[in-house]
């Protein structure tokens, strides 16, 4: 290899011209940098406002902007929404216009410095315990959330004990009504964190776009907040429950559902709900038991319908914000899921993997790190199952690879499918075969391509792990080839397996015919560890082929109608639904509510989800209606255009995957184990004073593995090696 060619990245090389790079210009960057502040503000100080509303200070300025505000058509419920709801909504307005600006070429040439340094998202602190992997970043969050429970707490119980001195209890009550006045403060800060717990989960939302967290991470938080939630709820219910056991009333309090104030009875049935919903998804429940989680969490409806009628349309306006975009997200998924998409082709590998092609119209973007749910409606129609892409979108304009490990009986089912397709239909009679269909949602993962922005990569998988990187590998052959920005120019792949017939999943990509003596141009080094073997096998798998080889442009793609899709589309569609629902309560309280004085606290908080709902399909679906028709024109151009192309899906083969130059970079070691405490200094000494990018895709046991050794190389580092960046892709949501 030139030596010169290693020494200079590729994003600066000769062969890339500085204006293939797309530069904002000084205009839209300060347009952005303003958007980036203003966020910020609207976001500290509505976290800020949060944090303080238990104690006086907190109480007090909200009472003030409930004073001056209460006078609107919307009365103290558009008050509480202004202070708690709207901030959410106004950021991902801001959000909207920050990702038009930024294009959907997103680089940031930050990553780029010279001056290696650590930095909080990337340095792995926990590793070990409840939670898993833990960044700096993450560690922080997880304190700021304990030292608001805690100062809450704290508040409220000082705001019980001075409300006891207003009155003349006595003190055969003063318990219990400090047992119900606990059991309400518990109430309130569970409401609080509520106002988080549906951000995480709305998949394609506008604001983890914005800052740039994928959704199978987000999933993590959620998983947090859940737990913390429930907890709140749990405490919240219970004491109100011993308060009325000790006074005799329990049964009677239980079943009360009054017009005015809180109805107990929906709050009774929201909680159990809510409590069948926490304890399937416990680790040990969601790991054996997936499908009784994943029917279970559809309870998350009438939790939140009885919510609403628990507490009334003011009180459920402080959370109303975070589920009003999980609601446009799961309406946009479910306009997404009504498309049939046709699977191109489908092959069987011998170490029980399965890799499906899936047809995709040209203006789907996505990147090496997204993944997709997919549900195959023959085996299926209630079962949705996520995987990371295998493909880049550089290997095709019209199509999408996914690699599926039978884990499973869904996916043994599928396995099954395509073998007996394989086995009984001829070859030669396609226009009568049967087809395997699929319902797609996604492409979900980061807003930019982080595997670009590092000069030295190391890639960590395990078994059906390697799914992405042979995506990362050949979205940065494809980009060395044509000239595009990317840094990569130093890339270790470790790869663990437990048999050796998972190897011939690296010919699932032909580097060489990607980029021709690629070796000269990227320095690639892939260790193979084959755990449970102590030699090669002297037999190879076949590989079965259940489909075509080549397919013309098919009709029958996945819908663009996703929220990582188009970015002025899905702007409207948050915008137009955003104002819709505001129209829908103006005219609801100025022609219903007032007119005929409906003062009943949970029929209001039924209008007000009922508002919510109407706005998201009425007011959004007509833009999802535009957005379809539109993509439909934009989509039979881009046929007309490449009325003359196909989508090219090489028939699988046994071969050998060490071919070419890939003999002298890969080694295989049988019998053995990655040692990486060992790989990682001899990377450090060998790299020098340089950062290195660690992406991980494995099971929990090998994630923590390698964060361990990261965060202590980095702490016992020297100044002239390397600093790991510990990054998890993970494939287990």
């Amino acid at each position: 290899m030139d030596a010169n060619s290693l020494n200079k990245p590729l994003l600066l090389g000769e062969e890339v011209e500085l204006d293939d790079i797309k530069k904002s210009s000084f205009l839209a960057s300060s347009v952005k940098w303003t958007l980036k502040i203003v966020i910020w503000v609207i976001f500290i100080a509505w976290v800020g406002l949060v944090f303080l509303y238990p104690g006086e200070i907190g109480n007090q300025l909200v009472e003030k902007i409930i004073n001056a505000t209460k006078g609107s058509v919307f009365g103290i419920t558009g008050s509480l929404f202004l202070v708690f709801s709207a901030p959410l909504l106004l950021i991902a307005l801001l959000a909207v216009a920050h990702l038009i600006i930024s294009g959907e070429d997103v680089f940031d040439k930050r990553k780029t410095s010279k001056n290696p340094r650590f930095r909080l998202w990337t340095f792995p602190v926990l590793v070990d315990g409840p939670f898993g992997v833990v960044s700096a970043a993450e560690l922080i969050g997880i304190i700021l959330f304990a030292v608001f429970i805690v100062w809450a707490v704290y508040a409220y119980t000082l705001r019980n004990l001075s409300l006891l001195t207003l009155f003349d209890i006595p003190s055969t009550e003063k318990s219990l009504v400090i047992l119900e006045l606990t059991g309400l403060r518990f109430g309130m800060i569970g409401l609080l964190c509520l106002a988080f717990l549906f951000l995480p989960v709305a998949r394609g939302s506008l604001l983890l776009r914005l800052i740039d967290i994928p959704f199978e991470h987000a999933t993590r938080y959620h998983v947090w907040l859940g737990h913390l939630t429930m907890m709140l709820f749990t405490l919240h219910g219970l004491f109100y429950v011993i308060a009325w056991a000790i006074k005799g009333t329990l049964m009677k309090e239980l079943l009360q559902w009054k017009n005015i104030g809180v109805a107990n009875l929906p709050g009774v049935i929201s909680l159990l709900a809510g409590l069948f919903m926490w304890v399937t998804s416990l680790h040990p429940v969601r790991k054996d038991y997936f499908e009784l989680f994943f029917y279970t969490h559809q309870l998350y409806v009438v939790f939140v319908v009885f919510l609403a009628l628990h507490v009334g349309e003011f009180l459920f306006s402080i959370v109303a914000g975070g589920i009003f975009i999980f609601m446009l997200d799961r309406f946009l998924r479910f306009c997404q899921s009504r498309t049939t998409v046709d699977i191109l082709s489908a092959k069987c590998l011998p170490c029980g993997t399965v890799e499906l092609v899936l047809s995709k119209p040209q203006n789907l973007r996505y990147n090496a790190l997204s993944f997709i749910f997919l549900q195959v409606r023959q085996l299926s129609w209630l079962q949705w199952h996520p995987f990371s892409v295998s493909s880049s979108p550089l290997d095709g304009k019209y199509h999408l690879a996914i690699l599926i490990k039978v884990l499973g009986e869904w996916t043994a089912r599928l396995r099954e499918s395509i073998l007996s397709m394989s086995e009984t239909e001829p070859e030669n009679d396609l226009p009568t075969r049967t087809m395997i269909t699929a319902s797609v949602e996604g492409p979900y993962g980061h807003e930019s391509p982080y595997h670009l922005m590092y000069e030295n990569l190391i890639l960590v998988a395990g078994g059906i792990g390697i799914s992405p990187f042979l995506a990362i590998l050949s979205d940065i052959l494809h980009r060395v080839r044509d000239g595009k920005p990317c840094l990569p120019r130093r890339i270790l792949v470790v790869w663990a397996v437990k048999k050796s017939d998972e190897l011939p999943l690296l010919s699932t990509i032909d580097m060489e015919s990607i980029c021709p003596s690629f070796s000269n141009k990227v320095n690639l080094d892939i260790d193979i560890y084959v755990t449970r073997e102590s030699e090669p096998s002297l037999e190879e798998g076949m590989v079965h082929v259940a489909s075509n080889s080549s397919c013309p442009l098919s009709s029958c793609s996945m819908s663009p109608l996703v929220g990582t899709g188009n970015n002025i589309w899905s702007g409207l569609y948050f915008i137009t639904s955003t104002a819709g629902f505001v129209i829908l309560m103006v005219l609801l309280r100025i022609f219903y509510i007032k007119p005929y004085q409906i003062s009943s606290w949970w029929y209001q908080g039924l209008l007000f989800i009922a508002c919510m709902v109407a706005s998201v399909i009425i007011f959004g679906g007509l833009v999802v209606g535009l957005w379809h028709l539109w993509d439909k024109k934009v989509s039979a151009r881009g046929v007309e255009h490449d009325e003359n192309d196909s989508i090219k899906v090489q028939p699988a083969q046994s071969k050998d995957f060490t071919q070419k130059n890939l003999e002298s970079s890969t080694i295989i070691q049988y019998g053995s184990r990655p040692d990486f405490k060992e790989i990682f200094e001899s990377i450090s000494k060998k790299w020098g004073n340089v950062d290195v990018g660690v992406i991980v895709c494995g099971p929990p046991t090998l994630q923590s593995s390698v964060a361990k050794e990261i965060r202590s190389h980095n702490i016992r580092r020297q100044r002239h090696q390397a600093i790991l960046h510990f990054n998890s892709h993970s494939f287990d949501l």
